[in-house]
């Protein structure tokens, strides 16, 4: 015999479902259940089976949740790939327990979930009616009006839901109505959930928290360098983030990061971040210190003194130069008869290889003889090179020449040769 069993809850929407044949069931804490999308739900579940039927042991060989569908073959969760990796139930057989986990909930995941097992005999039991699970998109925004907030979802929800208001997680409000007036104080949270669904309120609003800068790197800001300024802050609606430099009105940049290349010591000062959403605003402060390169100004000392100093040391060289040049000259102007006495000392020992001949006829009757001695040698630089001349003189006679007779007489004019030769 089947028996129906109904256990009601005060909210009059979550139940005890107990189906069972003698002693097989199954059992699920709630038939219906209502999720948030992006968030993690739990079905709740075990279930019997008698020990022993006709003699032996009863042992479940297979348990597993599927999703029932009309005119379409069941869909076990762990072989659709639409839940792989989302979804997990390990079966307890001490306790029973069949408790379905599925996280990262989406919209396509609302359907109805079923439990079912195989036992050594001839038996499966599959657990009826199952558990409807709804997944929304449930989220709070600003109204048009800005004193107000909505509850709403891009599914269809009734006309006649009823929501709940929740003010920094306390309950302040169950209402047909979606919208909720909310403080002034930004840092007031806000959240809504629809009514049968109160354990699955949606993402809570809040103005951004204050917000956390730094800056990189965190050592000197060295000029030339490049630094990047960032600001984070927790906030729902995301936050928008815009940077501003002290007593500058003009924003400096937006998003997150700001990064400065080639900073210069005009970019030190404070920079504050300002994170806004339509919940409120903060902003955070952050000192900038930006100083020289030391190590670029050392080398441009080194480098300066270096070139005055190759400078310095050549005007000394021709100073030098200049003067060894103007004292040789004066000297050289000064001393001209000692120069040309010094050159005709030294013409003897600059003279080395010439010579020059002296030959000498003479008239009487001697015998012809000649003298050659060294020639005294010309000074280096009044040499020239194959130069000849010959001076030849001839003595006047009276007396008619003659020629030289037997007697061996000489010629009776005198004929003087003296040949200088160069070598």
């Amino acid at each position: 015999m089947q028996s129906l069993i109904l256990i009601v809850v005060p909210d009059g929407l979550c139940v005890t479902v107990i189906q069972g044949q003698d002693d097989w069931g199954v059992t699920y804490t709630s038939t219906k259940i209502c999720a948030v999308k992006g968030s993690t739900v739990e079905i709740h579940c075990s279930y019997r089976y008698p020990s022993r039927i006709n003699g032996p042991d009863t042992k479940v060989e297979n348990a597993f949740w599927f999703i029932e569908k009309k005119n379409v073959e069941n869909v076990y969760l762990k072989d659709d790939p639409r839940y792989s990796g989302r979804v997990q139930y390990d079966r307890d057989e001490i306790k029973n327990d069949c408790t379905l986990r599925i996280t990262d909930l989406r919209e396509s995941d609302s359907a109805v979930y079923k439990f079912r097992f195989i036992t050594n005999h001839p038996n499966a039991y599959t657990g009826e009616p199952g558990v409807t699970l709804s997944v929304t998109d449930l989220k709070v925004s600003r109204s048009s009006s800005s004193s107000y907030l909505q509850c709403h979802s891009s599914r269809y929800l009734p006309d006649h839901t009823s929501y709940i208001w929740y003010k920094n997680g306390q309950k302040i409000k169950e209402d047909t109505s979606p919208y909720v007036d909310f403080s002034s104080d930004s840092a007031d949270s806000y959240s809504c959930a629809v009514k049968g669904c109160g354990g699955f309120p949606s993402p809570s609003v809040y103005a951004p928290k204050l917000p956390s800068v730094s800056v990189s790197p965190s050592a000197e800001i060295v000029e030339g360098s490049s630094v990047t300024l960032t600001c984070s802050s927790d906030a729902n609606p995301a936050a928008k983030y815009t940077w501003y430099k002290e007593n500058e009105d003009s924003p400096k940049a937006s998003g997150q990061i700001f990064t400065i290349s080639n900073v210069t010591a005009e970019h030190s000062g404070n920079y504050y971040c300002e994170a806004q959403n339509t919940r409120g605003r903060h902003n955070s402060t952050l000192h900038l210190t930006v100083v020289a390169d030391r190590s670029s100004s050392g080398a441009g000392k080194l480098v300066a003194a270096g070139t005055i100093t190759v400078v310095l040391l050549a005007v000394i060289l021709l100073a030098v130069f200049l003067w060894i040049r103007k004292k040789r000259a004066s000297r050289d102007s000064s001393e001209p008869g000692e120069r040309a006495d010094n050159r005709e000392q030294r013409q003897p020992e600059e003279q080395g290889d010439l010579q020059y001949a002296s030959i000498r006829f003479s008239n009487q009757a001697d015998p012809l003889y000649y003298n050659m001695r060294p020639a005294q040698p010309l000074r280096h630089t009044e040499q020239r090179e194959d130069v000849e001349y010959v001076t030849v003189k001839f003595n006047s006679a009276r007396t008619a020449p003659r020629t030289r007779g037997r007697g061996g007489g000489a010629d009776p004019a005198a004929l003087y040769s003296t040949v200088n030769k160069s070598r």
